[in-house]
């Protein structure tokens, strides 16, 4: 079954056929129904290699997640990325698009972006995951293809010209977050309030650890090195920084950590060490992971919306393609804080 087949089972001309695939505006109604008709009942697939010889789209989003500093390669363990990659395939399936994931580990896999894009293999890009190469990302824009990014400095955008690209870029409100949370351990009464930090390399690593820092000061908070973790976003490395922590026989009444992984893997070093969450410190997390609800106790954190954001990525992502405007756009998605079972009431002399 081939085109020209379809044509002579519809009755039209091949050329109709081949709008009606493409989608083009100046075919009657009538006509395009009659053509899809023939095309459903002989489950019809067009020649993908014929279109895009032909110029046109091959309804392929790629998705890029990127992990510079996942040095063991399990990023489809990664609870956070997963949510991320199941959003895009449910998206561009849903709006008929296909999914081609790729890993990027180094600053030399940013090559597999611009391939795809020279071989025709995608018609448009999304990039997930930490420490977005800008310079790489300045290259690839110019090929005008709609690239769709998530977690990027928006200040970024002007200082490498980025912002006359068909760049996307959606982010979440992680610095309003991070102010949530530290603000609901200061009402409990927490005056000394560690933090385990992520990269600071990443867009929402160092959102998160300015506002830790504006926050405290602001209201009078003594910032202690000693309390100033180095997570790096790894469980490996938190879980020794919070052993150093527990031998130092010093701890600070409540930790933020910058993500989930992080503070699960403290947890970890408390229970091990017979420290007693919230009685002994307390806790909270960050992206709300599907753990963080299921653990004993349960870990207070704050939600980001990662499965909605990269969702609505995708539709914008698959909107670019199909309007063919060239065009930046820039969108921030409000956090929530989760209130669970990890954090208590210090006051009336609880420490």
């Amino acid at each position: 079954m081939n085109s020209e087949d379809i044509a002579r089972l519809a009755g039209v001309s091949r050329s109709t056929v081949s709008r009606v695939i493409n989608n083009y505006a100046n075919v009657p109604e009538a006509t395009r129904a009659k053509v899809l008709a023939v095309i459903e009942k002989y489950n019809y697939e067009p020649n993908t290699s014929a279109r895009i010889l032909a110029g046109k789209s091959n309804n392929t989003i790629g998705l890029f997640v990127i992990s510079v500093s996942e040095k063991e390669r399990r990023i489809y363990q990664n609870a956070y990325y997963s949510s991320f990659i199941n959003a895009v395939v449910d998206v561009a399936n849903d709006n008929g698009y296909y999914v081609l994931v790729h890993t990027i580990y180094s600053e030399k896999d940013y090559s597999k972006v611009k391939q795809s894009f020279l071989q025709k293999r995608i018609c448009a890009g999304i990039l997930v995951g930490n420490e977005k190469l800008s310079s790489a990302l300045k290259e690839i824009s110019r090929m005008g293809y709609p690239i769709g990014i998530v977690d990027y400095d928006p200040e970024d955008i002007e200082k490498y010209d980025l912002d006359d690209s068909n760049l996307i870029v959606v982010n979440s409100k992680d610095y309003e977050g991070t102010t949530d949370a530290l603000n609901y351990l200061i009402g409990l009464g927490h005056r000394e309030i560690g933090i385990i930090t992520g990269r600071m390399e990443t867009y929402s690593g160092r959102q998160r650890y300015e506002a830790y820092i504006n926050v405290l000061e602001s209201n009078g908070i003594e910032i202690k090195p000693e309390f100033v973790l180095k997570g790096e976003f790894h469980k490996k490395k938190t879980y020794d920084e919070v052993r150093n922590l527990v031998d130092s026989k010093k701890l600070p009444t409540a930790l933020f950590a910058c993500n989930d992984d992080m503070a699960l893997a403290a947890m970890e070093v408390f229970s091990e060490n017979g420290i007693r969450i919230p009685e002994d410190i307390s806790i909270i997390g960050f992206d709300d992971i599907p753990l963080a609800a299921h653990i004993k106790p349960a870990l207070s954190t704050v939600k980001v919306p990662g499965y909605e954001m990269v969702g609505h990525i995708t539709e914008l992502v698959i909107s670019k393609i199909e309007s063919k405007v060239r065009k930046f756009h820039y969108e921030s998605i409000p956090d929530q804080l989760i209130i669970r079972d990890t954090c208590t009431n210090v006051r009336d002399g609880a420490f």
